[in-house]
């Protein structure tokens, strides 16, 4: 039959699935979970370090300027990739998911140093001209080459412009008028300044008829041809032979318009940040917590949650197969995405089902009950995952590094989940009834549940949330006048002491996790130690928060007396926040663009602004509260608290929705003799059952996390839990009275 059919294709599915995630497609094992890209806090990559050029110490301002356009450029080969500032002079770029260094340094070139150099000097002596090179192998060929030093060059105004002078430079291709063929070339874009130069350095070699070269570390990239004078900064150098010569000296451009001049120090290929041990706990608690769903679906809502829980294992099985295809780089904040979008997929069930059996209590068939169970849910669930999911595109658009791995995990996430919710889910619940499970026993029936009066307590809920936010801030101030800083900031923000140590023995990860780590987080009172062990040999880079000169030393004792470490052999550099300002003010910008568009959509669809307000204010109230969280344990603020905040940022939103979903319908059937309060608490009441199912399915996810994981994860997992906590709590207790209040408020005259 097609049940049957259909049930044999969902298993084959699975099979199939399962097996590439397994073994992946060919004898490489491509396309399988071991062959995802893991962040370098996962999985490790190349660490590379630049020093400035000079004998002067260089401005802390172009240091800064520096290290946000290399952030900029090594974000091409991962959006995780990270630039942070070493001592007074040095600049630590370090890229995930990659092994050879060379090439990356190859790749990127030695930043600093693009000159664009006029054809000739004011008195028509040539600054360059054609001339013939011999390789090492003797063979002759000709380019141009320089006639003058730099020096020179710079003395006699011959330089009209430097790298510093280009905004942007982009690869692109054009449309030859003549021919109609596609040809390739980069775009150039000034700065205000540059814009002059440029236009004085066109005018000049236009009305010479000359060229004007563009010089960079030590040779000419391109000598292009001047037909005209460019005087609005934008210029174009054209034609280019293919996209990846265009692309090539684009990069070459960007690179070199950074403020200072630099040169490789050294280079490393890492392992992980959070180590071996931090991999494989996080993949145990992920198996638990998905087995604990599972049981619980099973255990609560019988056939239909056995359906979502195949459901729920082709969707975790498909995300893993996502993640090969669009090539997306895994990380700590990216694995907060996928909890988030488990318990989304989860939450979806548990609407449907709902639904399902309050049909089958109103005397509905069980076949008639799934199919108006399906359809009476699907407006909850498309609004809960559509404002979700515009969250995730801001952030992914607007946001940098962890936010972008948060962002696309998130959204993969939320389209899978709905997927298999409102089509595998249905179609496995179809058959399984089709082949003979039609009792309404095996489905359940709705109970009559009294209606809470959640709207009486309404004073009580709002002083308990002004309490805890304002005992937040009251608390950041004390820790402000007390330890300087207002919440427990970790190296990722603040910066901290780079601990480089040759041990006398190769030690694995799993050693240096269980043996070193606790005697390092013994001395520093830190529990956000990152290890990083260098490719090849026996030293291993240890980050922690800054170190004063005794912890120092102690740490070195420490190093000595427990693993016979040559104290020479040990040296400690401070290090800058490897999430930079413009990282945080990307994030903070892109939270609020994707707050204000939250609630232009939840305006759209509800057409009333009353809930959109609601929601954003509880969305606000439980980031304050978990705000609030951070400072009173003092929980270490790292580069997962942003993915933290996000996380619970879509999770507190979406469950609101569905109790909105549910007032919007009841007013729709609403007559003049009923009671808007008790309308609100009904609603409130009929959902409540789904508010706890989904928090505690989630729950499991975070808690196995949180039991399982190494210190730096549960300090992940913690603020997490009692986000998914506070999320419940606002939306079944603050939300809907936020909403009466507005409404009896703002909107009496509608409401007569």
């Amino acid at each position: 039959s097609k049940a049957i059919i259909i049930l044999l294709c969902a298993l084959l599915v699975l099979l199939g699935v399962g097996y590439v995630d397994l073994y992946g497609v060919d004898a490489e094992g491509t396309a399988s979970a071991s062959d995802i890209s893991l962040g370098l806090d996962l999985a490790g990559g190349v660490s590379i370090t630049y020093q400035v050029v000079g004998d002067e110490e260089p401005d802390a301002t172009d240091m800064a300027d520096t290290i946000a356009k290399l952030q900029k450029r090594v974000e091409n080969y991962s959006k995780e990739a990270i630039v942070y500032q070493e001592g007074t002079d040095r600049i630590n770029i370090e890229i995930p998911g990659v092994t050879d260094a060379n090439k990356i340094l190859e790749e990127l070139g030695r930043p600093g140093s693009l000159y664009f150099i006029a054809e000739t000097d004011k008195d028509g002596n040539a600054n360059y001209s054609m001339q013939a090179v011999t390789d090492a192998q003797g063979n002759a060929s000709y380019a141009y080459a320089l006639n003058k030093t730099i020096d020179e060059l710079k003395a006699d105004g011959s330089i009209m412009l430097e790298g510093t002078d280009v905004k942007t430079a982009t690869a692109g291709s054009i449309k030859d008028q003549t021919m109609g063929n596609s040809t390739y070339a980069v775009d150039l874009v000034m700065t205000e300044e540059g814009t002059k130069k440029f236009e004085e350095a066109t005018r000049n070699a236009y009305e010479k008829g000359e060229t004007l070269g563009i010089y960079y570390d030590g040779s000419f990239v391109s000598v292009p041809s001047v037909k005209g004078v460019f005087s609005d900064g934008n210029a174009q150098i054209s034609p280019m032979n293919s996209y990846e010569e265009a692309e090539s000296l684009a990069s070459t451009i960007r690179i070199g318009g950074l403020k200072l001049e630099l040169e490789e120090l050294r280079s490393n290929v890492v392992g992980a940040q959070l180590g071996s041990e931090a991999v494989k706990t996080s993949l145990e608690a992920g198996a638990i917590g998905l087995a604990l769903v599972v049981i619980f679906m099973i255990a609560v809502y019988l056939i239909p949650g056995l359906a979502s829980s195949i459901a729920l294992i082709i969707y975790t099985i498909l995300v893993v197969l996502c993640l090969n295809m669009f090539e997306i780089t895994l990380t700590l904040p990216g694995i907060a995405g996928i909890i988030l979008s488990i318990g989304m997929a989860v939450d979806a069930n548990v609407i449907i089902f709902a639904r399902i059996r309050e049909e089958i209590a109103s005397g509905k068939t069980v076949r008639s009950a799934i199919d108006v169970g399906f359809k009476k849910a699907l407006s909850a669930i498309v609004d809960g995952n559509v404002t979700t999911l515009i969250a995730a595109l801001v952030l992914g658009l607007k946001g940098s590094g962890t936010v972008k791995g948060f962002a696309q995990t998130l959204a993969l996430g939320i389209v899978l989940s709905m997927f298999t919710a409102l089509v595998i889910t249905r179609m496995i619940l179809k058959a399984l009834y089709a082949v003979g499970l039609k009792d309404e026993k095996f489905y359940g029936k709705a109970k009559d549940r009294k209606t809470v009066d959640f709207l009486a307590k309404k004073k009580i809920f709002f002083t308990i949330s002004l309490v805890m936010i304002i005992g937040g801030f009251v608390c950041m101030g004390v820790n402000k006048g007390t330890s300087g800083t207002a919440l427990n900031y970790s190296l990722d923000f603040v910066g901290g002491t780079s601990t480089n140590v040759t041990f006398n023995e190769d030690m694995d990860l799993a050693a240096l996790d269980s043996q070193v780590v606790p005697v390092i987080e013994k001395i520093t009172k830190d529990a956000n130690v990152q290890v990083q062990k260098v490719a090849g040999g026996n030293q291993v880079i240890f980050k922690t928060r800054t170190l004063d000169v005794e912890e120092r030393q102690a740490l070195t004792e420490a190093l000595v007396e427990n693993f016979g470490v040559n104290s020479d052999l040990i040296t400690a550099e401070t290090i800058s926040s490897t999430i930079s300002s413009e990282m945080r003010s990307d994030a903070i910008v892109a939270v609020v663009i994707a707050a204000i568009c939250m609630l232009l959509y939840i305006w759209f669809r509800f057409k009333d602004i009353r809930f959109a307000t609601s929601s954003v204010a509880a969305l606000i109230h439980d980031v304050l509260v978990v705000l609030a969280f951070y400072a009173v344990a003092r929980v270490s603020v790292g580069s997962t608290f942003i993915a933290c905040m996000l996380t619970i940022v879509g999770y507190s939103i979406n469950a609101t929705i569905v109790i909105f979903d549910r007032i919007r319908e009841n007013l729709g059937a609403m007559t003049k003799k009923d009671d808007l309060e008790q309308l609100v608490n009904r609603s409130i009441s009929q959902t409540l059952s789904r508010s706890i199912f989904t928090s505690l399915t989630t729950f499991f996810m975070v808690a196995a996390l949180f039991v399982l994981g190494v210190s730096s994860i549960r300090e992940f997992a913690l603020p997490l839990m009692v986000g998914i906590v506070c999320g419940t709590y606002s939306s079944v207790c603050i939300t809907g009275a936020l909403w009466y209040v507005l409404r009896t408020k703002i909107g009496t005259k509608k409401n007569k």
